[in-house]
């Protein structure tokens, strides 16, 4: 067992050398997928993936890091603790669960401190069907303009813009509007991308390789950047089903604190298109899926929306002061990982019991 600060990292090489020593340490196989670009500080960027349990078990738990690259601080340390946590390890083989661990999703955001991958695409909005007409979302193409201006910090006129958009239609619809996945402007925010990225084909290729022998499947996504600090908010993160988010429910829910869904608005995240989770279906038709993004809150959506809006326009404009360009990239880490022993203990019990609860619920599920 490690202590629970030592888990977490500062850079993204840093986190990448703890996951790889930690599955060292416990004698576990990893197989990296290289990234074909370099990471902020020149290092080599891969999606790392280590199984701990038969490659044959029938009942398997993914457990993911770094969808959103920067929330990538967060769900490392989540993975590294585990594979120290001796407890952990020897529940999930007693019931028979294999854990499959994927590092960095997205490393490229990982190590240049964005959310998003080298193509500026949201991972989470990348999973549509390319051969279709793709989602339009009308209420983002009415912001675009306004989430990016061509100063920063904003000016008076473009902040009043803002709030009387918000006084309108109010702080939910604007999340909505904004998070929810947008297929027209390249250069915008939450951008689902023209085709499938590279974090897409490769984590369908770890899919495809790892997890065909499950039929018991199951998948703890972590994330930050929506909710009360510290809070791990259980999304569901399966398709609109019943049976499964009655499991997902049996599995992870309380009376007080239920598994919250996007489907019914009782989530603090907003409904989303072209979800990284769909790729299970198609690449694990036979397995029995249930699935929860792990949700954890960090600064107020206004905040974080503010901190989304400066990286985007850091990214239009590389020329921009050194100092405001570091005071961006602070502001962004400071949105997605909160670094405070407080926080990083609440990150680590929450996921912990998660999990413990997935092995649960696997081992005590009926076949699909």
């Amino acid at each position: 067992m490690i202590g629970i600060a030592e888990a977490f990292s500062s850079r993204y090489a840093q986190a990448r050398q703890k996951f790889l020593q930690a599955c060292a340490d416990a004698g576990l196989a990893v197989r990296s997928h290289a990234h074909p670009l370099k990471g902020r500080d020149g290092e080599a960027l891969a999606m790392d993936v280590a199984l701990d349990g038969d490659a044959d078990a029938e009942r398997l738990l993914i457990v993911t890091s770094a969808c959103h690259g920067v929330e990538g601080y967060c769900g490392s340390g989540v993975q590294v603790f585990a594979l120290h946590d001796a407890e952990w390890r020897e529940k999930a083989r007693a019931q028979g669960v294999a854990v499959l661990y994927v590092h960095a999703l997205n490393p490229h955001g990982f190590s240049h401190g964005r959310r998003v991958t080298n193509e500026n695409v949201d991972l989470n909005r990348n999973f549509i069907d390319f051969s279709r007409p793709a989602p339009v979302n009308a209420a983002y193409a009415e912001l675009h303009a306004l989430l990016l201006p061509e100063v920063w910090p904003p000016d008076a006129g473009n902040q009043a813009a803002i709030s009387a958009w918000i006084g309108q239609h109010g702080v939910t619809a604007y999340q909505a509007a904004v998070s929810g996945g947008q297929y027209q402007f390249e250069d915008g925010l939450f951008f689902g991308g023209k085709s499938p990225t590279w974090s897409n084909a490769t984590l369908r290729e770890v899919l495809r390789a790892e997890a065909q022998a499950a039929r018991r499947l199951a998948w703890i996504d972590l994330h930050t950047g929506l909710g009360p600090s510290g809070v791990g908010e259980r999304i569901f993160a399966c398709s609109d089903d019943k049976p499964a988010y009655q499991r997902a429910n049996a599995w992870w829910g309380t009376p007080a604190a239920p598994v919250t869904s996007i489907y019914d608005g009782s989530s603090t995240s907003a409904f989303l298109t072209g979800l990284m989770w769909t790729a299970i279906y198609e690449e694990c038709p036979r397995a029995e899926y249930t699935g929860i993004a792990l949700e954890y809150g960090t600064l107020p959506i206004l905040e974080v929306t503010g901190a989304l809006r400066a990286d985007h326009w850091l990214h239009k404009h590389p020329e921009a002061p050194a100092e405001l360009a570091a005071s961006i990239r602070a502001r962004m880490l400071e949105a997605f990982y909160t670094d405070s022993d407080a926080w990083r203990g609440q990150i680590i019990s929450q996921a912990r019991q998660a999990m413990f609860q997935a092995v649960d619920g696997l081992a005590g599920s009926a076949a699909g």
